[in-house]
C-alpha cells in the first residue's frame, strides 16, 4: 500500500507509543486519586501539558486536553458563544464557507438557540480576506474562527492578519471578540505559536501529527469567557469533565514536540515531492484543474480535480491499485456527496465531483511518487469512457 492520506490520519508515531505503553500497562493509575501511582498519573499529564504549552506558546493552565479535533472546535466555539450570550456581549458568530464540518455544523446547531451566523464567501483559491471578515463584525459579533489551512485544498488562511483586524476592530466596538482558529491540519507543516497567531482558542488533533486518535487539544486564552461543554468532576480545571486518558496525552505530547522539532524538514521534504506530483500530473492527464491556493498552500497537499470522473470512484480505483487517496475530508467518505470547499470555491460540478486529495509526509518517497504519477493517469484513461457512458 503506498499511503498518501496522511491529511485524514497518520501511523502513530514510535516514539509516542513507547511514551505511552507505561501508562497502559503498570503506571495505569486515576490521576484524580491520592496513592502513589495517580500521584505518578498526574505528574505525566502535567509534563504533557508543559511539552504542548511550550509548542503553542502559552501557559500550561490555557491548555485543554480533549478526545480530538471535533471536540476541542466544538467545546471552543459552544463554550465561548454561549458565555459570551450569558455576559450580554451578543450572539453573533462569523465563520466561512471552507471550514470543516465539525466548524459549520456546530455554528449551525448554534443556530437552532437563537446565534446568527455569517459565513463568508471565499476566493478561487479558497481564501477568505481579512477585510471581509472585519467588516462582517458587528456590535453583537461574538467570536470569530477562521481555520489556519484547509483540510482539502491545503490553502493557508492569513489568521494573524484576520486576529489583528478583528482586534483593531473589537476595540472600536469597546469589548472583546474571541477569534478560534481550526488549526488541526498546521502542526509540522505551519508555525503554531498562539501569540504570533493571535488567535484566543485554538484546536488540534492528535492523529494527525503522529499522536494517537481520540487525544486532541483546545487552546484557551486566559481571561476568555467560556462555559464547560462537558460536565461532571473537575478535571482540566473545570473545563472538561472526565477521567483523564493519561496515554493519550502523553503520545500526543511526545508527538506534537516531535512535529515541531521536524518541521524544516518536513516542509522542505514535502514540498519537493509535492511539487514533483503536482507537475507530472498536471501535465500528463489532460482536464486537469490544480485546486487551491498554488504556491500558499500545505507543503503536504495535491488536490487536483480530473473532469470527467466522480471523485469517489477514482478512489476505489487507485485503492485496488495499492494506492490509498481520498476524494476530499476522510470523514465524509462513508456518505460521498459533492466537496463543499470546492463549491464555496466557485468550481462548476464537472470539476467538483472529479477532485481528489493526495496528502504527503516524511515517510513518502520518491519512489511511491513515480508510481501515482505513472498508475493515476491510465486510472482516469481508463474510467473516464465508463463515466461519459453512464
Amino acid at each position: 500500500m503506498i499511503y498518501l492520506d496522511y491529511a485524514a490520519t497518520s501511523p502513530l508515531n514510535p516514539s509516542a507509543l513507547e511514551a505511552m505503553l507505561p501508562y497502559l500497562r503498570q503506571d495505569y493509575g486515576n490521576a484524580s486519586a491520592a496513592y502513589s501511582i495517580a500521584r505518578q498519573a498526574q505528574k505525566a499529564i502535567d509534563d504533557a501539558r508543559k511539552a504542548v504549552g511550550e509548542v503553542l506558546g502559552c501557559r500550561t493552565s490555557d491548555i485543554v486536553f480533549t478526545s480530538g479535533g471535533t471536540e476541542s472546535i466544538n467545546t471552543a466555539i459552544k463554550g465561548v458563544a454561549f458565555a459570551m450570550r450569558k455576559s450580554g456581549a451578543g450572539n453573533h458568530l462569523i465563520t466561512t464557507e471552507v471550514e470543516h464540518d465539525a466548524v459549520l455544523h456546530t455554528c449551525n446547531y448554534l443556530g437552532q438557540f437563537g446565534f446568527e451566523v455569517t459565513t463568508l464567501p471565499v476566493d478561487r483559491l479558497g481564501r477568505v480576506t481579512p477585510e471581509a471578515v472585519a467588516n462582517a463584525i458587528t456590535d453583537g459579533t461574538v467570536l470569530v474562527s477562521v481555520m489556519q489551512a484547509n483540510n482539502e485544498v491545503g490553502t493557508i488562511q492569513p489568521v494573524a492578519e484576520i486576529a489583528r483586524l478583528v482586534s483593531e476592530r473589537a476595540s472600536t466596538l469597546r469589548k472583546r471578540i474571541p477569534v478560534h482558529s481550526d488549526s488541526v491540519q498546521a502542526p509540522g507543516a505551519l508555525p503554531i505559536d498562539v501569540n504570533d497567531l493571535g488567535v484566543d482558542l485554538l484546536s488540534l488533533s492528535g492523529h494527525k501529527f503522529g499522536g494517537p486518535k481520540g487525544t486532541g487539544v483546545l487552546y484557551i486564552r486566559r481571561g476568555i469567557p467560556f462555559v464547560s461543554q462537558l460536565t461532571g468532576g473537575g478535571q482540566e480545571r473545570q473545563r472538561r469533565a472526565g477521567t483523564e486518558n493519561v496515554a493519550g496525552m502523553v503520545g500526543q505530547a511526545v508527538a506534537l514536540t516531535l512535529a515541531e522539532a521536524q518541521r524544516p524538514v518536513y516542509v522542505e521534504s514535502t514540498t519537493r515531492l509535492r511539487n514533483k506530483l503536482t507537475e507530472a500530473l498536471m501535465g500528463r492527464i489532460s482536464d486537469a484543474l490544480l485546486t487551491g491556493d498554488p504556491a500558499d498552500r500545505l507543503s503536504s497537499n495535491v488536490s487536483i480535480s480530473f473532469r470527467g470522473v466522480r471523485g469517489d470512484e477514482l478512489v476505489r480505483a487507485l485503492d485496488k491499485e495499492g494506492i490509498a487517496a481520498s476524494a476530499g475530508a476522510a470523514c465524509g467518505s462513508s456518505t460521498w456527496e459533492p466537496s463543499h470547499v470546492l463549491l464555496a470555491m466557485g468550481l462548476g460540478m464537472a470539476d467538483v465531483v472529479g477532485g481528489l486529495r493526495l496528502s504527503l509526509s516524511l515517510e513518502t518517497t520518491d519512489e511511491e511518487v513515480d508510481h501515482v504519477i505513472d498508475t493515476l493517469p491510465r486510472v482516469i484513461q481508463q474510467l473516464r469512457p465508463i463515466a461519459a457512458a453512464g
